[in-house]
């Protein structure tokens, strides 16, 4: 009888253990094998950049390798679909931007569900985009861009780094909250929006702080302001958009870390508590100030919460921007 009390009991722990992922993660003495960390860009991108310096921080606290992997390709969607086929083992992780909460919006159909097949860990940074133009416009503030936008309608036009970009949403978003009539004139990256903007051939670009912040040091751009919802630290004397007159008209262009769902709990906990750690040193301080980002980070649930509402926000946006699903 004892003997089939214990055989009993010995069943019944392997069930909890099978049913309870984390609990066999924590005894497994997570992680004891290089981690994969899928980027949905290519290589030398910001994304990509922003993931080497957190994944060598992360990997010397955690005793492995994060091996980054690019899989660039359809605006980060074949990224995000190997990463949400991907074992919820913690072995397989993603660094995406806000893109992927666009991405929904973009395409008619996913081979995915960017909500119910990912887990997220914690944002990395925000990358507050500058309104910058050309001093030849004449133009020094951002009530005075307005006021000439209002003042002949039609007659001015943006650069983005594509349909759909975050630049290309930021002003969409600026434009719907400022109630003017502007011109969006795509390009292939930033580097030509930059030049386009330059010359005085394009009005003005919400342009990531990095290719610009040379610019704008030496007088060769005006920064009107920046389109998030906070200053960046990169140029604490330039208003948000907001403070400059343009209530509604923040966007925040993020990167952050998610995971295939199904994750166990503890070991998306200890990827949050690394990414956390590895944000506090000083040498990402370093490298974050020079990319124009901006650390940030929210609990695990905070921030699927957060993608669920970005989600619909950036719905309602596309929509306004009149943009047409990729099929």
């Amino acid at each position: 009888m004892k003997q089939l009390v214990r055989t009993t009991a010995l069943a019944t722990l392997t069930c909890v253990a099978a049913l309870m992922p984390g609990l066999a993660s924590a005894q497994n003495g997570y992680p004891n094998k290089p981690i994969r960390v899928v980027v949905p860009f290519a290589a030398g991108s910001t994304t990509d950049i922003i993931a080497r310096a957190i994944a060598d921080k992360m990997g010397q606290s955690m005793g492995q390798t994060l091996v980054v992997d690019n899989r660039g390709g359809a605006s980060g969607t074949i990224g995000q679909q190997a990463v949400a086929t991907a074992a919820p083992d913690g072995y397989t992780i993603m660094i995406h931007s806000s893109s992927h909460t666009v991405s929904p919006s973009t395409f008619a159909k996913l081979p995915f569900d960017t909500v119910n097949d990912f887990a997220g860990v914690t944002p990395i940074s925000s990358l507050p985009n500058a309104l910058v133009i050309s001093p030849s416009k004449n133009i020094k503030t951002l009530q005075e861009l307005v006021a000439a936008a209002k003042a002949k309608p039609g007659s001015i036009n943006f650069a983005s780094a594509g349909q759909g970009s975050a630049t290309h949403l930021n002003a969409e978003k600026f434009k719907l909250a400022a109630k003017i009539d502007a011109t969006n004139i795509p390009f292939k990256g930033s580097a030509e929006a930059v030049t386009e903007v330059l010359s005085g051939r394009v009005d003005y670009y919400f342009s990531p702080i990095a290719p610009v912040i040379g610019q704008i040091k030496e007088g060769q751009l005006i920064a009107l302001a920046v389109g998030s919802p906070k200053r960046a630290a990169a140029l604490p004397d330039v208003p948000t958009t907001a403070e400059a007159g343009v209530p509604g008209s923040e966007f925040n262009f993020w990167i952050g870390m998610m995971a295939p769902a199904k994750t166990p709990r503890d070991v998306v906990n200890r990827l949050h508590d690394e990414v956390a750690k590895a944000l506090a040193s000083p040498e990402v301080k370093e490298r974050f100030l020079k990319l124009g980002a901006d650390a940030w980070t929210l609990k695990p649930e905070q921030f699927d919460a957060y993608i669920k509402d970005e989600i619909k926000t950036n719905a309602t946006l596309v929509k306004a921007a009149g943009l047409t699903p990729a099929q």
